[in-house]
């Protein structure tokens, strides 16, 4: 299965390891942190340049990926459930 994160970006729903309020989790420096080191080594992609909402932390072969995106956490968890 896969999720639709915003503008033609899908991921594979077996590689997502959360998805997280951008605004509620960013407020924690060890959010704050983690987001830091993930751009230092080009692991976060934004799927959009709107507002972000959410971002998602994936893994697939030993490699972590961070997407940033538009659409609420609440929005993507209804979206992996069906």
């Amino acid at each position: 299965m896969y999720l639709h994160l915003g503008n033609d970006t899908v991921i594979r729903m077996d590689e997502i390891v959360g998805i997280f309020d951008i605004e509620n989790a960013s407020l924690s420096k060890y959010t704050k942190y983690f987001l830091g080191q993930s751009t230092k080594r080009d692991e976060v992609f934004n799927v959009s340049y709107e507002m972000p909402k959410s971002f998602i932390v994936c893994q697939s072969h030993g490699k972590a990926t961070v997407y940033i995106s538009q659409i609420s956490p609440q929005t993507l968890l209804k979206r992996a459930k069906k």
